[in-house]
């Protein structure tokens, strides 16, 4: 087949996954040793290329996969990060996923199979490349989208009590949040309802439970 695309350059296309989780009662994200040249063994986020039979999104629930155990979880497109010099290797367009799990879900052996381990989000370590903005600009988003809808039940037990719906609050936002003003504000959120369940693991009289609707 004759086209007109044989006198344009070719790049290389990869993904690379911001994956967080909330551990610890922190934020967390999800990285691992680079395994290969250039910056072989310098942390980075989860990532790979991109197949000929793969479009971006299956390419990034692959990846999504191998590295966590986990298929269907909350995943969004971020951005394209496409500087001429940022792979020193090749010239690399990375399309940037983000991704909230369940750190109950997430399968804890492949840590030991992918040498991918957790950190703190908001004590990030030097990332190779650009992948250090690139997660910057994941928990921007994230941090806005937090405020409106209810993309916190990704990263929650179905049940939760209020103290600990703060303290996802607090590290996604990144600063204190007053107890009052806090509780005041989930009474007007519609996802957000009071269940008949109550915790009694964290004090005497015990905590109600919430949940996502």
């Amino acid at each position: 087949m004759v086209t007109g695309y044989s006198e344009y350059p070719r790049f290389y296309v990869s993904v690379d996954c911001a994956i967080f989780a909330f551990k610890e009662k922190r934020l967390q994200i999800l990285i691992h040793q680079r395994p290969y040249q250039p910056a072989q063994g310098q942390l980075s986020l989860i990532g790979g290329f991109v197949q000929k039979d793969e479009n971006l999104d299956t390419a990034a629930e692959r990846i999504l996969c191998e590295f966590t155990g986990l298929n269907h979880v909350y995943m969004q497109q971020l951005a394209a990060f496409g500087d001429v010099e940022r792979d020193p290797a090749e010239r690399v367009v990375s399309i940037v996923y983000y991704a909230l799990i369940n750190a109950e879900d997430y399968d804890e052996e492949l840590s030991h199979q992918t040498g991918a381990q957790w950190v703190d989000a908001d004590n990030l370590p030097a990332l190779c490349f650009d992948h250090n903005q690139m997660v910057s600009r994941a928990r921007q988003v994230i941090c806005e989208n937090f405020k409106t809808t209810a993309v916190g039940s990704n990263l929650l037990p179905r049940y939760f009590s209020l103290s600990l719906l703060q303290k996802l609050y607090e590290s996604i936002l990144g600063q204190p949040v007053d107890k009052r003003n806090f509780r005041r504000s989930i009474a007007d959120k519609a996802y957000i309802q009071a269940t008949s369940l109550i915790d009694k693991a964290s004090s005497r009289r015990g905590a109600k439970l919430y949940e996502f609707c």
